[in-house]
């Protein structure tokens, strides 16, 4: 009698995690999956999100955070004089004012946003894990959760501002963002995520991911938080730039006095260095960072796992060497002190100012109440619509569109919304790359268990994460809007009433540096469009059509009866 093959390990594995109770809990054998699969597809999903603990970070960074002018340093009239030494004839110390947030960036202010950034990275980390966690646990799907692109930009440049130059200031923007959060759970609770969904018109819906995802490429594309190909034009606003930092140029709008002394003009603000004054594609680390892209598009075309993730590592491995025309290190001030923050490879950092930095003293702003019902929007639209389709591909949907662990997924984000405020970031949503992850096969929470786990050891490397350059983070920014414009085969571009409300979304968004300017633009020509309709369609709803249907019919046949006995007089006339 032949004996059975012994099974391997993992076989093994697979049928004891079956029959505990763990395996049991999250239905294993129901969804036709096993542990180590939920394993394989945890990390295939990690891989390809991992990318926003930088990113995401990053963009965040930008809008200064906690940061104030208080942060700033006094300076000396001449800068290469230090405070101590400025005592000598025509030197005076100068106190900090606005203009020390914007380049030249004063040092005691880049010091604060280089906290800013590590605190939220931990942020991150940590809000991502906590989602993952209560995803896995309670709704049982293989969804994972972190901070969503396009919310994070809308939070940092447009309702923030570039280093606090928006309208709202970062503590209260999470205190929207945590209103907003208790409303998105609320609204989870009773049922309405859908209904409110569906009052969105069709056209704006559609084209609000791929106006996003044109944001999100507009901005990889420059300078401060991409690979540097786009540079300002005084003639034609954008033009071709990638030249090195060297051959770079600031501006700043001024004014000129009648004895010919020259400043700054009140309110404004001095950019960044966005102007080429030469030497355009030759910059160093514009062409790493292609690298970088054509890495990440290799392997998307080739469907290789973890594509925006080998990339980010290529680029930042090679930038991490000293001494070199792409390092990220220079040799500054503050490129040595990355440098020393760097080398200490493991770190936990706890979050000193971001983490329950909410403020409720905007509460009675315009701009407060836009920026909180803009966040939520964008939520119900982008949240709804990815936990559904994940749930249709991965086969969970029955008739009606409906899933298993639909009411908990819907408690899951809206809540992970409120944990993210709570520790300084932006909206927290369920991530598309989740697909990658039931693409390998994940069925059950275990999938969404095993990405938490990843996060979790990420908190311990965050000198690691703290030193990716904005280079190696433009290229995922282009290629996750190449990813986002594939809704735009649902629009009915035959049908002018859906084409131009989409295309005016997806035009506003990345040219006017607002998603929720794209949004009012988009229903607002939405509106305007379908105004005729909507009138004929109430007097019908009156009765004043019919009404007036019904006169004129009267009025043609008193026409007619009297032409016709106009005629018969003609006719015996003529007899």
């Amino acid at each position: 009698m032949a004996t059975p093959p012994k099974l391997g390990i993992s076989a093994r594995l697979n049928a004891y995690i079956a029959n505990t109770r763990v395996g049991k809990r999250f239905k294993l054998a129901e969804r036709n999956t096993t542990f180590t699969t939920e394993l394989r597809a945890g990390t295939a999903t990690f891989l390809t999100m991992a990318y926003i603990l930088a990113v995401n970070a990053s963009i965040l960074t930008d809008s200064g955070g906690t940061c104030s002018v208080s942060d700033c340093t006094p300076l000396c009239s001449d800068p290469t004089v230090a405070v101590a030494n400025c005592t000598g004839a025509g030197l005076r110390v100068n106190p900090p004012n606005d203009s020390c947030k914007f380049p030249p960036v004063n040092p005691g202010y880049s010091a604060c946003l280089e906290r800013t950034r590590k605190d939220l990275i931990v942020a991150t980390t940590a809000s991502s894990l906590i989602g993952c966690l209560i995803m896995g646990t309670f709704s049982n799907l293989p969804l994972a959760l972190a901070p969503g692109m396009g919310t994070n930009a809308y939070f940092a440049y447009t309702v923030v501002g570039y280093h606090g130059s928006g309208n709202v200031p970062y503590s209260s923007a999470l205190a929207a963002i945590f209103i907003e959060g208790l409303i998105f759970l609320f609204i989870s609770a009773v049922g309405l995520r859908a209904r409110l969904a569906k009052l969105v018109p069709k056209p704006v819906r559609i084209s609000s991911s791929a106006g996003i995802g044109l944001f999100l490429a507009f901005i990889g594309l420059q300078s401060n938080q991409g690979i540097g190909l786009i540079g300002y034009s005084p003639s034609t606003l954008v033009t071709l730039g990638a030249c090195p930092r060297s051959s770079r140029a600031a501006l700043a709008p001024v004014m000129t006095a009648p004895d010919g002394t020259v400043t700054l003009l009140p309110g404004g603000a001095v950019s960044g260095e966005i102007m080429c004054l030469g030497d355009r594609m030759i910059s160093p680390t514009f062409w790493l960072g292609m690298v970088g892209f054509f890495i990440i598009a290799y392997c998307l075309v080739k469907n290789i796992k973890g594509a925006m993730i080998y990339g980010i590592v290529f680029v930042t491995v090679v930038s991490w060497f000293r001494n070199t025309l792409v390092t990220a290190f220079p040799d500054t001030v503050s490129g040595n002190s990355a440098y020393r923050y760097f080398k200490k490879i493991v770190d936990v950092h706890v979050i000193g100012s971001t983490a329950g930095a909410l403020s409720f003293s905007g509460m009675g702003k315009a701009n407060f109440w836009e920026a909180l019902f803009t966040f939520l929007y964008v939520d119900i639209l982008d949240t709804t619509g990815t936990l559904y389709s994940m749930a249709r591909f991965a086969g969970f949907t029955d008739d009606n569109g409906d899933f298993e662990g639909q009411y908990f997924a819907f408690m899951s984000d809206a809540s992970s919304i409120v944990v993210g405020s709570l520790l300084g970031t932006s909206p927290v949503c369920t991530y598309i790359e989740s697909s990658t992850g039931i693409r390998e096969g994940g069925r059950t929470g275990l999938t969404a268990l095993t990405v938490a786990g990843y996060f979790f050891m990420a908190l311990f490397f965050t000198p690691l994460l703290a030193s990716i350059p904005a280079w190696a983070v433009g290229p995922p920014l282009i290629l996750i809007g190449v990813l986002m414009m594939r809704c735009v085969v649902e629009i009915e571009w035959d049908n002018m009433k859906q084409a131009i409300p989409a295309f005016m979304t997806m035009l506003l968004m990345p040219l006017t540096y607002s998603i929720a300017y794209g949004l009012i633009g988009g229903i607002g020509t939405y509106i305007v469009l379908e105004m005729w309709d909507w009138g004929k369609d109430l007097l019908g709803s009156l009765g004043i059509r019919r009404c007036l249907k019904s006169d004129s019919l009267i009025s043609e046949t008193a026409n007619g009866t009297n032409n016709g006995a106009h005629e018969d007089v003609k006719k015996h006339e003529v007899v």
